[in-house]
């Protein structure tokens, strides 16, 4: 942790601040007509714009911008943005970015329908260089756009900024890696928050990187260098001496030099540095830019700088919203009425295990997201978070699962999307029993298209052996969990939305148990079949209402196995039906529409029928409740369908189907 003493200005803003200097600074070009003592002033109002956003707002990504503020704005200040090209990684850390290029006057429309993207976004700004939603990214892209510009031969600065967590990634090392390996000339800033590494930070380490920054120093270096490898061999002795001299080399650099990971990888290192001393981070900046080759620097930053409440609790403050910006207490009424899918699956899972020692459970950097930090809580000796590494944590849970234990997989849908060959390969090919839990399926709304779970389905009906499921409620998620944690047919899956449940659950031991591969018949109709998965349920029961006092009698049927189908039921409905419309929340495009609809004209022919779920293409942000309406995917918007469908009358707006 580095020093108080470090940071002069306090943890706590004034109440109130005038945004001079962002009056007049409004895109990077501006940052760098400034004198240089107005650096820190600039900083102070930027942190200040951040907090005034999210504090207004009703939710948005908070300390991990008050972390990059100095270092964004001596990026900005040194390099010739943008054509020097800055890629951000996990773009939750790129407000800062956002205000200094041109779109401070829309920050308060972040994350809303129609407003600025939560994420870096390629349409939305040219210095979006880079769109970033998920982690560890910014360096291979940063590989790509420098071997792009060695191929054009052009001339222009690339810097990737990695950190808030995305060094646990692997696909990290394999670029740094490649980058080393092809001595690319670029640039990667490592922003260690603390909350991935976190080396310490002192008088030596920052004297050796002012010597190893220096301009004189390195040219000196280089042509040392240049010298020894160049120059004519004496025999046997002149490569004892060259080895001699290149071990020793190592040798004091692995004493003294941190960082040396990265110097093995082909990177010159500098830092750690002070990432909210901006008079050090533009010096740094300056002397790094005028180097060649791979060059890795360390910026030491504080999650949730200059916000005390952020300081303290890294965690909660990562995405906050509706604060008292003085006191950072909570302007949103205490929370009531049911509670959210994610709550009722870790309790259920945490219950579960104190019966059961061999459930395990494992996820991705996302304890608290998924609420598998309930069943840490309870059974910490089984708990397992493998950082941002998404495909070791399955591989891992098939390694475990050869040995009798249970894993319970809790990783977000779209995340869920980089470990598709490790579910393919590790788990379904050898017939593992691990229970994934697809977190924030469907519309995931305000964090966007990077987020929105809209093709587990598909790749899941996709995997042999694989059983797929999603509750319509609480009582059917915690039934699920229970039949999926004890199947030993192969590996089991449900998904999850961002939502809270339609009621609260009963007590687990209360619950009955659901017969694998079961529908449930909620409503018996005769001129429309409403199949439906999960979310889809509680709506198509209200369409079934209204379409009743338009006179169409509909059927609703809660398919809550996507895979298996239930044969049975299938039966007893056609051709009674001679008209069937499939809902979910999630692609039209080979989801459980697609599925069902084949089995079903396969085996009776004259059957009218239509999909209604997520169209084929990536959906904007905003909330859930207008996104879902803006696709059908509602009680009037499935009715709407219906009618159609049926013949009854025509639709009043165009909705998705297939």
């Amino acid at each position: 942790m580095l020093a108080p003493a470090l940071f002069p200005y306090p943890s706590v803003l004034r109440k109130e601040y005038v945004l001079a200097l962002l009056e007049r600074v409004r895109i990077p070009s501006d940052v760098r007509a400034l004198p240089r003592e107005e650096l820190r002033p600039l900083a102070d109002e930027v942190r200040e714009r951040i907090v005034d956003v999210v504090s207004a707002h009703d939710g948005a990504h908070f300390g991990s911008n008050l972390g990059t503020v100095e270092l964004t704005v001596a990026l900005h200040r040194i390099f010739d943005t943008p054509r020097d090209q800055l890629i951000w990684d996990v773009g939750h850390q790129a407000y800062p970015h956002k205000v200094l290029t041109g779109r401070n006057e829309r920050m308060p429309t972040i994350r809303q329908g129609g407003g600025l993207s939560p994420f870096l976004k390629r349409s939305e700004s040219e210095y979006d260089v880079f769109g970033a939603g998920h982690a560890a990214t910014s360096i291979s892209a940063a590989c790509g756009i420098a071997a792009a510009r060695d191929l054009k031969e052009e001339d222009f600065e690339v810097i990737a900024v990695i950190g808030d967590g995305s060094m646990t990634c692997g696909l990290a090392y394999e670029a740094l890696n490649n980058a080393g390996h092809t001595d690319r000339d670029m640039i990667v800033v490592l922003n260690d928050n603390q909350m991935s590494i976190s080396p310490n930070v002192g008088a030596m380490h920052q004297y050796l990187t002012s010597v190893r920054t220096h301009r004189l120093y390195n040219r000196v270096r280089d042509e040392v260098k240049r010298l020894i490898h160049s120059a004519p061999k004496l025999g046997s002795l002149g490569e004892v001496v060259e080895q001699v001299a290149m071990r020793a080399d190592d040798a004091v650099k692995g004493m003294i030099v941190p960082g040396m990971i990265f110097e093995e990888l082909g990177f010159r290192y500098v830092g750690p540095v002070d990432g909210h001393d901006i008079d050090r981070l533009v010096e740094t900046f300056d002397d790094v830019r005028e180097m060649k080759g791979p060059r890795l620097v360390h910026v030491v930053t504080t999650k949730g700088k200059g916000f005390g409440p952020a300081e303290q609790d890294q965690v909660k403050w990562h995405a906050q919203g509706g604060f008292d910006k003085e006191t950072g207490a909570s302007l949103k009424a205490s929370a009531g009425g049911t509670p959210k899918y994610q709550a009722v699956f870790g309790q259920a899972i945490a219950e579960l295990a104190r019966t059961r020692p061999e459930v395990v459970a494992i996820t991705a950097a996302m304890s608290g997201g998924t609420s598998t930090d309930i069943f840490e809580k309870e059974h910490p000796e089984r708990f397992y978070d493998v950082g941002i590494a998404e495909a070791h944590g399955v591989t891992f849970a098939a390694g475990l699962a050869t040995q009798g234990i249970r894993p319970v997989v809790a990783i977000y849908s779209t995340f869920l999307q980089r470990a598709y060959d490790s579910i393919v390969h590790d788990i379904a090919l050898q017939d593992l029993p691990v229970f994934f839990c697809m977190d924030r399926a469907g519309i995931a709304g305000a964090d966007g298209p990077t987020h929105h779970g809209g093709i587990d389905i598909a790749y899941m009906l996709a995997v042999p052996g694989m059983t797929v499921t999603a509750p319509k409620d609480a009582d059917e998620l915690c039934a699920l969990i229970r039949l999926g944690t004890e199947w030993s047919g192969g590996p089991f899956c449900t998904r999850i939305p961002r939502d809270t449940v339609p009621q609260a659950p009963a007590p687990l031991d209360e619950i009955p148990e659901i017969e694998h591969g079961s529908w449930e018949t909620l409503r018996e109709g005769s001129d429309i079949a409403l199949l439906a998965v999960g979310t889809m349920v509680t709506p198509s029961l209200e369409a079934a209402d209204i379409l009743a006092r338009d006179g169409v009698s509909a059927s609703v049927v809660n398919c809550r196995f996507i895979k298996p189908l239930d044969e049975v039921t299938l039966e007893r409905l056609f051709p009674a039906h001679d008209t069937v419309l499939t809902i979910e929340e999630g692609t039209v495009v080979n989801g459980f529409g697609t599925y069902v609809r084949g089995r079903i004209h396969e085996r009776w022919s004259g059957i009218r029928s239509a999909s209604m779920g997520m169209p084929d293409a990536f959906m904007e942000h905003g909330s859930r409740k207008a996104l879902l309406r803006s696709i059908g995917l509602d009680a009037e918007g499935i009715a709407e369908r219906a009618r159609s469908l049926v013949g009854t009358a025509a639709p009043a707006r165009v909705l998705e189907s297939a």
